[in-house]
């Protein structure tokens, strides 16, 4: 039980640590990870919201918490990053199917950032099937009913 609710602590904190950095940094270290490239359908490949400084803060808010509650590092960094991959593959998803990099689009929002490291945690910490499923479930549910919560509070720019 515990570790599915430290699972899912780095789940927000590999989404949440961007959202928190971008708001602490402003403009600074926000190059975008795609370059600012444009797709073969003349939309970008990522969008500008995908930074750097989002990658290395979600990675190492994720790497930190895992060294904290004994986890280990390793798997914290390669939980973030997968998480912050999922992310990048929404994005990628998105702008193909010519969607804002605000638009909401339920499901594909939540599911491959929580997926992808859930897998892995799946292998590397012997979890079952079924704590997998659940920890993505939490995840994306919370995501859907929190995320307005944090616009009204300002900690977010889009209420989804």
């Amino acid at each position: 039980m515990l570790i599915s609710i430290e699972l899912f602590v780095m789940l927000v904190l590999a989404n949440g640590a961007p959202v928190l950095a971008a708001r602490l940094f402003g403009r600074r270290w926000s190059a975008p990870v795609d370059g600012g490239r444009l797709w073969r359908d003349g939309q970008p490949v990522l969008g500008r919201s995908k930074t750097w400084r989002g990658i290395v803060s979600g990675a190492l808010a994720c790497c930190l918490f895992a060294w904290v509650t004994g986890i280990g590092v390793v798997f914290g960094l390669v939980f973030g990053l997968l998480g912050l991959a999922g992310d990048i593959i929404s994005s990628f998803i998105k702008r193909r199917a010519g969607l804002a990099s605000s638009a909401r689009a339920v499901g594909l929002d939540q599911v491959p950032e929580a997926l992808l490291p859930m897998i892995l945690a799946w292998f590397w910490l012997g979890l079952g099937w079924f704590t997998v499923v659940v920890v993505v479930v939490l995840f994306t549910v919370s995501n859907i009913l929190l995320s307005p919560v944090l616009y009204r509070l300002g900690i977010r720019h889009q209420p989804h």
